[in-house]
């Protein structure tokens, strides 16, 4: 049975110029120029993990521009204005079309997610499976990879609905499991990367990225690592889980909102760009931001500023229009966030509605506002009304982020969206993609 899952069959390292300092020499590879997983499944080397924790934040970033771009369509964030008529034809439904599952939108994430995924499952074996480090540095690199495997989930069942969790075994791959399956795998993913992280001494013996400036040590990383738990509590509908794991990560009230880890870009040989940066005012090629983002705004809204801009003429492709477009990256190298403090601010006043703690999600969704120039809340203090706000700040301050699709999805809301032409519809999910032979 030939599927995505099976083909990712190498450890597919990514490796590129300018990424990350690490040693670039392999020992007892059996193909130098193609390493192969019996090559570090066993007795590896610390320079072959060290390859290995490259790899993983390499492809993190795979197929993170359709993924945004796709879920943005399908819940009326943006259009994709380019020379793919999928774009606006499949996600919105047009003339009551269904979504393909063979085309890029539903196979370029899912494997994008599933390399990440199986080059942290490889660098897990392969730990286990060799004495060239002691057992705190081998705590160091299962925290990181569980922590990675598990956000890497989060983002297929955000997606897709559900996740396949077990591909150890290339031949013989495990079934696909249900949304609230997987977010369980990935509580206990993260739940073994606390222990591991907290057993794991000062340091890390692997090099990370820039873009984890200030998250590298085994200290720092787990305060990412156990946003990630907060988050997927969030997602579970326990509130008072998430509370607590959320206390232990990078969440600071007072705080700058931008910290937090970033998937960085550069335009070396194998590296990649972000492909959700658009030149201003370009025509063909452009994500147009969808009039409803506009028109619902709060007035002085600072995101609405910093975020779009106002098109120099506007443009239409396929009956649809939009005055906006896209201001969110200012080059094709700049950092995208993966879990900045303002989304874990969010996180922290969901958590507490799910908890009914009322007054402190107040106060964290003021943080919010009052950033973004808007503002203390002035509405009703009920849970009903602070999830509608909380929603509201989500859209505005993770707008263009893969996040609208997912949220109004885990809260029934996805029918309140606009149709933009007689005969769309509305989808909130991507399909599982044909090869996987479901």
């Amino acid at each position: 049975m030939k599927n995505i899952i099976k083909q990712i069959t190498t450890i597919g390292l990514a490796l590129f110029a300018g990424f990350v300092v690490v040693s670039c020499s392999f020992e007892e590879v059996i193909d130098p120029n193609g390493p192969s997983v019996d090559g570090v499944a066993s007795n590896a080397s610390k320079g072959q993990l060290n390859e290995l924790v490259v790899g993983i934040e390499s492809t993190s970033r795979n197929g993170l521009a359709i993924e945004t771009t796709a879920s943005g369509t399908m819940s009326r964030e943006l259009y994709l204005f380019d020379a793919d008529p999928r774009n606006t034809g499949d996600l919105l439904g047009k003339n009551g079309i269904g979504l393909d599952n063979n085309s890029f939108y539903s196979t370029t994430q899912w494997a994008g997610n599933y390399r990440c995924i199986k080059n942290a499952n490889i660098l897990i074996e392969a730990v286990q499976n060799t004495d060239a480090v002691t057992e705190p540095e081998a705590n160091g690199y299962l925290g990181f990879a569980k922590t990675m495997l598990a956000y890497e989930m989060v983002q297929i069942v955000k997606s897709y609905g559900a996740a396949r969790l077990d591909i150890s075994d290339l031949d013989n791959l495990g079934p696909i499991e249900d949304a609230d399956t997987a977010l369980q795998f990935a509580a206990n993913l993260l739940s073994e990367a606390n222990s591991h992280l907290n057993n794991s001494g000062g340091s890390f013996v692997f090099d990370l990225s820039s873009g984890f400036s200030g998250f590298n040590t085994p200290e720092t990383f787990n305060q990412f690592s156990q946003g990630v738990a907060g988050m997927v509590q969030v997602y579970l509908g326990n509130g008072g889980s998430a509370i607590t794991m959320l206390n232990n990560s990078h969440l600071n009230l007072d705080g700058d909102l931008n910290n937090g880890p970033k998937h960085i870009f550069g335009l070396g040989s194998g590296d990649q760009s972000n492909g959700l940066f658009k030149v201003d005012g370009l025509n063909g090629d452009q994500i147009i931001v969808h009039n409803s983002f506009i028109d619902d705004a709060d007035a002085n809204d600072s995101r609405v500023t910093s975020k779009t801009n106002l098109r120099p003429d506007p443009q239409s492709q396929d009956d649809l229009n939009g005055l906006f477009e896209t201001d969110l990256y200012e080059t094709n190298t700049s950092p995208i966030d993966i879990l900045r403090n303002e989304e874990l601010i969010l996180l922290w006043a969901e958590a507490n509605i799910l908890a009914g703690s009322t007054g402190p999600a107040e106060d964290a969704l003021n943080v919010v506002r009052n950033a973004a120039g808007v503002g203390d809340y002035a509405g009703n203090s009920d849970a009903a009304s602070l999830t509608a706000e909380m929603l509201k700040q989500r859209r505005y301050s993770l707008w263009c982020e893969n996040h609208r699709m997912y949220d109004l999805r885990r809260y029934d809301l996805s029918n309140t969206l606009p149709i933009d032409r007689p005969g769309d519809q509305i989808f909130n999910k991507l399909p599982i993609p044909l090869s996987e032979n479901i």
